[in-house]
């Protein structure tokens, strides 16, 4: 006699269940009762002849068999999902919700100069924009909570396909009347022994600009690293010591006169990358691909004035 195949419906019920942790939260999430979640969940593990989970006083966990298969259940779900978005874009092009994840060093800068135009083209798209820590946007991906991430290098597993849209200069930026500020061309070798202020060690510049301070025998203070863009800006102007902003950023909020000077130092070249990333078995990834095409022509477009560069 053949095994009975599991349904879409239980293994969406048991996804479910698992990112809850309680039959009560995903029966109330599902809109169903807990003894039909109860049931489906019951004919999944018969079905596959495996306990996937296991009821305690603290919630529900998951089996050695359920931690295991979860991966497989999310990505039947994914393709399910795709199955779908890919017969609406045939019937009627572009539409839906998708999640698309940001760096919040990146999102408040960019997007408004891209969102207008890609709502433009495709009138029926709707973007959930997330604004998370890069790490914490990668596992997003990875797990199926986000359709694509926009966010600087590094990043990306064996199971993730990324296309570049721009490069983006890291500017000096040092308060007026600094030394620094003074000098007709600021080199290199003049950062030795400066003050090098940072955001904090998850953001994806961080060791990048480590690496330049080893590099030249500058100082990052480690004890003032700033958990925003705008923390930087505020210390930075205090007088705390001089940090590299990205040029996005300084375009959109650093404004001539500020109590700052900005300074490009040409030796180091120093600038962080931006990918739009989505998981390599996507059955969207062609329309993905329409949409690095649209955004680096808007970024192009919109943001010329910014100094970003691409590879084209």
């Amino acid at each position: 006699m053949a095994q009975k195949m599991p349904t879409v419906k239980q293994l969406k019920y048991f996804v479910c269940v698992a990112e809850f942790g309680t039959f009560r939260g995903a029966a109330e999430r599902l809109g169903i009762s807990q003894p039909t979640l109860t049931a489906q969940i019951y004919s999944l593990e018969k079905a596959l002849q495996l306990t996937l989970l296991e009821r305690s006083r603290s919630g529900t966990e998951l089996t050695p068999a359920g931690r295991e298969l979860l991966p497989n259940a999310r990505q039947v779900m994914e393709e399910m999902h795709g199955l779908l978005d890919q017969a609406a874009l045939i019937n009627q092009g572009p539409s839906g919700t998708f999640r698309i994840g940001v760096s919040p060093t990146v999102g408040p800068y960019l997007l408004p100069h891209i969102l207008p135009g890609l709502h433009q083209t495709y009138s029926s798209l709707k973007l959930y924009v997330r604004e998370n820590m890069p790490k914490t946007l990668e596992l997003d991906l990875l797990e199926g909570r986000l359709d694509l991430v926009l966010i600087p290098l590094p990043f990306g597993t064996s199971r993730l396909t990324s296309e570049v849209l721009f490069h983006e200069p890291l500017h000096l930026v040092v308060p007026e009347g600094h030394q620094l500020g003074k000098l007709k061309q600021i080199k290199a070798e003049h950062l030795r022994e400066q003050n090098i202020l940072t955001l904090e060690s998850q953001h994806s510049s961080y060791h990048r600009v480590e690496a330049v301070c080893e590099e030249l025998g500058a100082n990052i203070a480690r004890d003032y690293e700033g958990t925003s863009l705008d923390a930087l800006r505020q210390m930075v102007m205090m007088g705390v010591g001089v940090a590299f902003l990205p040029s996005l950023y300084i375009h959109s909020e650093i404004h001539q006169p500020q109590g700052l000077s900005v300074s490009q130092i040409e030796e180091l070249q120093l600038h962080r990358t931006h990918v739009l990333a989505w998981r390599k078995n996507s059955p969207n990834r062609s329309f993905y691909r329409q949409l690095v095409e649209l955004i680096r022509s808007l970024v192009k477009a919109n943001l010329s004035d910014a100094q970003l560069f691409f590879d084209d």
